[in-house]
């Protein structure tokens, strides 16, 4: 007969596992002897070590007690379940790796690749890091509320690379993320949105916004958004407004 350690140490588990399995029903708990202490027989060290090895391949401890005493058979049936549940569990814990080789740079965070290659195409063009950050986030409140114009709207964000003045605009608001608010700059940035927004005009462009945005709150939401995100911002819907433009994410010209 042995005691409580040497039986943990025999079948190679600590003695607060072993109290647990009696706890549980796993390993039936003998009575105290005449000194008060309880000993252990080989039968108890050999279910403890099958015990063990049934938790230690994946086996739930609440199916070890019905493989415990299970004929070949019904071990057989049991154990292939546990096979294709245990299978199920490493294509999760896979496609959770993939999902996480996915976010080195971040972009990837709650966030489409059709926008995380977007955010790549303003790096290639010199965009600012300053101003991708801000940038992702707002694709990702997009991303939450229009999943299904998402690809449409990416695709003509990435059709207005091709025009150098929107890569200079992309570039003048880096410069005005890293440095300041410049009012030369400021100036300068607003002169340029604002003959952006005239082409656009001109061409019905715009018009396409209720289609792409139509949600006022959501859009009052985003111009929150893009004030918080940077104190130039306020200033530059200033600068734009004296231009005879309203509005941020849904820009309209004012009416006379």
């Amino acid at each position: 007969m042995i005691t409580i350690s040497e039986l943990a140490r025999y079948a190679g588990v600590t003695v607060r596992a072993v109290r647990h399995y009696h706890q549980i029903g796993l390993l039936p708990e003998p009575e105290r002897d005449h000194s008060g202490y309880r000993s252990y027989d080989a039968a108890a060290v050999v279910r403890l070590i099958r015990v063990r090895t049934l938790a230690e391949a994946g086996v739930p401890l609440a199916r070890v007690r019905d493989l415990l005493d299970a004929d070949q058979d019904t071990f057989a049936v049991a154990t292939a379940e546990i096979d294709r549940h245990l299978l199920a569990q490493i294509r999760v814990l896979q496609e959770h790796r993939r999902r996480i080789a996915r976010l080195g740079s971040g972009d990837s965070l709650a966030l489409p690749g059709e926008v995380a290659d977007y955010l790549d195409r303003l790096r290639a063009i010199g965009a600012s890091e300053a101003i991708i950050g801000p940038e992702r986030d707002a694709w990702i409140l997009m991303a939450a509320r229009y999943p299904e114009k998402l690809p449409a709207i990416m695709a003509e964000k990435v059709a207005l690379l091709a025009n150098p003045q929107v890569v200079r605009l992309y570039r003048l608001i880096g410069q005005i993320a890293e440095v300041g608010a410049d009012e030369q700059l400021l100036h300068q940035t607003a002169d340029l949105i604002s003959q952006l927004l005239d082409d656009a005009a001109a061409s019905g462009e715009l018009d396409l916004q209720d289609e792409d945005t139509p949600d006022a709150r959501f859009i009052n939401l985003m111009d929150s958004f893009a004030d918080a995100s940077h104190p130039a911002v306020a200033r530059l819907r200033g600068l734009i407004a004296e231009h005879g433009w309203t509005g941020w994410t849904r820009i309209e010209k004012r009416k006379p």
